[in-house]
């Protein structure tokens, strides 16, 4: 993968916003309930990687398999 390579682009955004809730949530007040919203949310963004390199993987199988 490159620098500018589209996944790692969005890896990279996601982790950023991930140590963003972290950092938030170990300042807040209402600390059990970030801390699930942390959870909840990277749960739900480890789902969406998942689905998308899927979706990736076999959208490039097909590219693959066409002939010019």
């Amino acid at each position: 993968m490159t620098m500018f390579d589209p996944t790692t682009q969005a890896i990279v955004l996601l982790k950023v916003l991930m140590q963003g809730r972290i950092q938030r949530a170990r300042r807040s007040e209402d600390g059990a309930s970030a801390v699930e919203w942390v959870l909840i949310s990277a749960l739900l963004i480890g789902i969406a990687i998942a689905v998308g390199a899927i979706i990736l993987k076999k959208l490039t199988d097909k590219a693959n398999q066409l002939t010019p």
